[in-house]
């Protein structure tokens, strides 16, 4: 379980692609080390598993399914990424509950420049919006943030990033048309089960 308090952005240093799966190398000396083989590790809001490492950077091996499912796919050398480790049961829960299991791609359609903050506009897959809320959670590219707008026509959600946000991640290198990862809050998920059973009872 994570956060979505980025700790680190790393750098991909390498995409190795093989018959079912990618084995990604990032560099990210800030966390390198306190990480160990076979450690969940967000990557972009991914939950990967740590297969080797040194004090500097560390490989992932990726199946099909989640570089076909998830934006890790179009990674290549030289991207940043946003990293975080496995929340600890002692840690403060900063952000909000997030699994690291991406239950879509967005794309970024608009970007606003404002005095204190940037205004984030991201398209998303139309059968997620009933997940989204207005001041609710919602986690992009592992980043957890705070949903400030819905436009349901087009399929759009607004976030606004602070300075802090900017700094800390890779969503200040974002553009227009990019991919993000997009996880919803799995407690609006376990609502919807329960009362689909209820219904059944």
């Amino acid at each position: 379980m994570f956060t979505g308090l980025v700790q680190a952005t790393g750098k991909v240093m390498a995409v190795i692609p093989g018959e079912s799966s990618a084995q990604i190398t990032i560099a990210a000396p800030s966390i390198a080390e306190q990480i160990s083989r076979g450690d969940s590790v967000s990557v972009n809001g991914t939950c990967l598993t740590v297969t080797d490492f040194d004090k500097s950077e560390f490989k992932l091996d990726v199946m099909t399914q989640t570089l076909n499912l998830t934006a890790i796919g179009l990674l290549t050398s030289g991207d940043s990424v946003n990293l975080e480790l496995a929340t600890r049961t002692s840690d403060r829960l900063g952000g909000h509950i997030v699994q690291g299991h991406v239950d879509g791609v967005a794309t970024v359609v608009a970007i606003t420049p404002g005095d204190q903050w940037n205004r984030l506009d991201v398209e998303i897959p139309a059968h997620l919006l009933k997940y989204v809320v207005a001041q609710g959670s919602i986690c992009l590219d592992g980043v957890s943030l705070t949903v400030g707008e819905i436009a349901d026509p087009k399929n759009q959600v607004t976030v606004w990033l602070i300075p802090e946000t900017l700094d800390k991640t890779n969503l200040s290198q974002k553009r227009i048309g990019d991919k993000i990862n997009i996880e919803v809050d799995v407690l609006a998920k376990y609502v919807e089960r329960l009362l689909e059973k209820k219904g059944e009872n």
